[in-house]
């Protein structure tokens, strides 16, 4: 699984023009799931978000985490982080797990982050979103389960 995880002051989803989720202070995190994930890649990932320390103490270091700031967590569904674009022009999806396996671990990783007491916010899987938010920091990291990075 990959993440990439935005630390952010606020942040919403709409489908439709409609806003369906929104948040204040915490965390953005786009979530792809890829073939061959388990539940075990949805739980690793759950517990490093839950505990990343990238909130500021009062030094102003990154020693804080959304837990210990009293953050919420906004996922978003987004295969397209397994795009292979190595190769000509229009990225490939191969890697990208199917719709069905996919919601299963997206729907399992916010499960974990809810065990690890955090508050949880999320977009529509599969839909068309519209996600706005505003970058703290800015501050943004990648996460891969695998740890290809």
């Amino acid at each position: 699984m990959r993440a990439v995880v935005q630390r952010v002051s606020r942040s919403a989803v709409a489908v439709n023009g409609e806003v369906v989720s929104a948040t204040g202070r915490g965390l953005l995190v786009l979530l792809g799931v890829g073939l061959g994930d388990t539940p075990e890649d949805a739980r690793y990932l759950a517990q490093k978000v839950a505990h990343l320390r990238i909130f500021e103490d009062e030094r102003g270091k990154m020693n804080l985490s959304v837990l210990d700031v009293g953050g919420e967590v906004m996922v978003v569904s987004q295969f397209t982080l397994y795009g292979d674009c190595r190769h000509g022009r229009r990225p490939s999806f191969e890697r990208a797990a199917g719709q069905e396996e996919a919601r299963l671990l997206y729907g399992l990783f916010m499960d974990y982050l809810k065990e690890q007491g955090v508050r949880v916010a999320a977009g529509v899987f599969g839909a068309h979103m519209q996600v706005e938010l505003v970058n703290e920091g800015p501050v943004t990291v990648l996460l891969d389960s695998k740890k290809e990075f």
